[in-house]
């Protein structure tokens, strides 16, 4: 190897210096001249703020179907909205501090607006994004016009002009969201208030085209309110799950103690309820089901609701399902508990005076009976007793009420009064 190729090394002692002072001033010069000609070109784009709203409204139109249908309905709100956009963007360029608060409040006033008009989100952010490109593409093209050489200064500030649009497009985004949310829940709510007001039969006339359409619900169709209780802690969320037959439109309005199940069995009010009494519900042990009977149109399903608690009195407090058209003669006495009381005593009185141990045998007798369908035989192997015995009880019952089992009036009296007192009584 040549002599003069050779590497020289000199060793030295001690840290060896970094001439850092000489490349961070030029770094500073390269930075204010950049600025200095973006903030030339972003005044000329100042003063030209309406072509380019013009121009970038034209792409969107012919880009995004969403805002070609905004151009349609409203062309000078949506003119507007993009306007005041691109002149915080472009005043943000001038004085970054002291136009980012407003520039902040736009962009998230125009992402809770488009949220509420139900605006796509991606092609909201696809509209901040070309307003982005468009403002660079014009500060390269008014550089470039006013002073060519200068326009290789633009790339030490390119960074800043694109981290402005991302912060912008991810601001928007969360605007959008969030009122995304709360429009979210506004609707559940709203739901939740239609679907109580139906429950409680207080729901106005004039509510009801809504409360159909929230609710998914034909406003004249039959239906069948059931009532769930149980089956679950009370402090898991959501309804208590109920098996209804396959295919069966139903909306669940959870409460705290009951959930109601607002089930169409007919589409049409003017049909019979023949499907009614068929409506089954499966749930877990534990669960108690109440079926009320149909009726027609949302307007009575208050009525429907008063019907299904009316069958869910009459669970018993082990769990099962009970169907109001299943159960009427015991439903009748507990939907007035007043008349109720009044019906056993005047009819069971002087038994329910008795001792109590002579008072549960005579009772138990007239149950077992009843059970039996009027058989002293079946009704003595019930109760472990001789036919014979059955009917010296039943005997002694005819002389304490003053009513005999061989007429069909006192039947019913007897046999509604013994239901009174197990359901009002225990």
């Amino acid at each position: 190897m040549h002599p003069a190729a050779r590497t020289r090394t000199t060793f030295r002692t001690g840290p060896t210096q970094i001439p850092q002072p000489r490349s961070r001033r030029i770094r500073s010069l390269i930075d204010a001249d950049a600025l200095r000609v973006l903030h030339r070109a972003a005044r000329v784009l100042l003063d030209d703020l309406p072509d380019l709203t013009d121009r970038l409204l034209a792409v969107l139109g012919e880009q995004e179907p969403a805002y070609r249908t905004c151009l349609e309905n409203d062309r000078t709100a949506t003119w507007q909205e993009v306007y005041g956009s691109l002149r915080h963007s472009v005043t943000s360029l001038l004085d970054p501090r002291g136009a980012r608060e407003a520039a902040h409040r736009c962009t998230w006033r125009i992402g809770v607006t488009r949220a509420e008009q139900g605006l796509p989100l991606d092609a909201l952010l696809h509209a901040f994004r070309l307003g982005g490109s468009l403002v660079w593409q014009r500060l390269v093209e008014e550089t470039t016009r006013a002073q060519p050489e200068d326009v290789r200064l633009l790339v030490h500030v390119a960074t800043d002009v694109w981290n402005f649009v991302d912060e912008h497009c991810t601001l928007v985004a969360d605007a959008y969201r969030q009122a995304e949310r709360q429009l979210a829940w506004r609707r559940e709510n709203r739901v939740r208030l239609l679907a109580a007001a139906l429950l409680d039969g207080t729901s106005r006339i004039a509510d009801l085209p809504e409360t159909a359409e929230s609710l998914g619900l034909p406003e004249h169709g039959r239906y069948v309110v059931v009532a769930v209780t149980g089956g679950r802690p009370p402090h898991l969320p959501g309804t208590r799950a109920v098996a209804l037959p396959p295919g069966r439109t139903v909306h669940w309005h959870p409460g705290a103690e009951v959930d109601y199940g607002i089930v169409l069995v007919a589409d049409r009010g003017g049909e019979d309820d023949a499907t009614a009494p068929d409506l089954t519900c499966d749930g877990p042990a534990g669960q108690r089901i109440g079926v009320g009977s149909a009726v027609t149109g949302l307007a009575a399903v208050g009525d429907a609701r008063r019907l299904a608690d009316l069958a869910l009195g009459l669970c018993p407090p082990e769990g099962g399902t009970v169907r109001l058209t299943d159960r009427l003669p015991e439903a009748l006495v507990v939907s007035c508990p007043e008349l109720g009381a009044a019906l056993t005593e005047r009819t069971l009185g002087p038994l329910l005076r008795l001792e109590p141990a002579d008072r549960d045998v005579l009772l138990d007798t007239l149950a077992a009976w009843f059970a039996c369908e009027g058989s002293a035989q079946r009704a003595g192997e019930r109760l472990y007793c001789h036919r014979n015995t059955v009917l010296n009880r039943l005997r002694r019952c005819e002389q304490l009420t003053g009513r005999s089992l061989a007429r069909p009036h006192d039947v019913v009296e007897i046999a509604l009064a013994l239901t009174a007192r197990r359901l009002l009584h225990g």
